[in-house]
């Protein structure tokens, strides 16, 4: 087709928020029924759509070749963030998390992940534009580099979505090899890293890929990004009720994190149904937050926001995959 012709049809798609080809009134109708004939425009189907209170709105999106993966729309103040999955599953193994216990099964195309970046942002009045992107939904986004990043090329290109690299958050459970291309091909976004353990002991137990590389060359390799790009690091810790959330593991994860230029996001644990792990009491989130104040660290209390809705990663496809499997009465 002709450049124009694709130009239009980005328009489309991207800011007017078409939902279908015949809507694209500026293509002609023989125009626009052949594509139809020739292009689905959307993959996936909307399983389950859900709401909270806070204005958290989750989709259970079904896969064409089958498979779930979910995807949230956060809203707070005048931002607009979406979380996005990057596979079918996960297969880090993190104990405490519902995305992973069934492992992996594949890794999303970057039609798929560019879909749950369209259907989200399709859930917003006319008036509002999405502003921000984390990649911290199913799966483990460095295991999928080669068709995230340019599903995140789409995302902030002018005739995409628009948003700034510095607007995109891409997280890990921390792989070496895999920060270091990240480091090599796409240094323009913010970094997270999922720790969830001050030394490699727990973290074994908690994330039994740590074995295979150990907190040292994790941070080894963060430091590496944080050099390339000049983005401040962002550092997640899932805390654990009397598990990870001693005085011993604040003070040990301020001496881990010593002074580097990062944020750590502290996340008291959402329970996932048939798993033992709790919720930190609210005496042991106040306790580890002051020991790593003292300690000069730069610390956030990440809000929960839409529990009534499982909205944290994974919960809403389980308890679906549940139901699904009961007995009959």
């Amino acid at each position: 087709m002709p450049g124009y012709r694709i130009a239009q049809i980005r328009r489309w798609i991207f800011e007017k928020r078409t939902r279908d080809w015949d809507t694209m009134t500026d293509l002609g109708k023989p125009l626009r029924q052949g594509l139809a004939e020739r292009f689905t425009l959307w993959s996936t189907k909307i399983d389950q759509h859900t709401k909270a209170d806070d204005g958290t709105e989750k989709l259970l999106l079904t896969l064409a070749t089958g498979g779930q993966i979910e995807c949230v729309l956060l809203r707070d103040g005048v931002r607009r963030t979406i979380c996005i999955s990057t596979q079918v599953g996960c297969g880090m193994g993190c104990v405490f998390c519902a995305s992973g216990l069934d492992g992996v099964q594949r890794n999303l195309t970057t039609g798929e992940i560019v879909e749950q970046m369209l259907r989200l942002d399709r859930l917003l009045p006319p008036e509002e534009r999405l502003t921000h992107i984390v990649v911290m939904g199913i799966g483990e986004p460095l295991a999928n580099l080669d068709a995230l990043l340019p599903a995140l090329d789409q995302a902030r290109r002018p005739d995409g979505l628009g948003i700034s690299p510095r607007r995109i958050t891409i997280s890990t459970v921390g792989l070496p090899q895999a920060m270091r291309r990240l480091t090599q091909k796409a240094p323009q976004y913010r970094l997270a890293v999922s720790l969830h353990a001050p030394n490699d002991q727990l973290r074994n137990q908690l994330v039994p890929v740590n074995k295979k590389t150990g907190l040292d060359a994790i941070l080894k390799e963060a430091d590496a990004y944080f050099a390339a790009s000049g983005r401040q690091l962002t550092f997640e810790y899932v805390l654990l009720g009397n598990l990870n959330d001693h005085p011993e593991h604040a003070l040990e994860l301020a001496q881990r994190l010593g002074r580097r230029t990062a944020l750590l996001n502290v996340i008291p644990y959402n329970p996932v149904e048939g798993l033992p792990y709790k919720t930190p009491t609210a005496q042991a989130q106040q306790r580890f937050r002051s020991i790593l104040l003292k300690a000069g660290i730069a610390v956030k209390f990440r809000h929960r926001k839409g529990d009534k809705i499982d909205a944290a990663c994974g919960q809403l496809r389980r308890r679906v995959g549940l139901q699904q499997v009961q007995p009959e009465v």
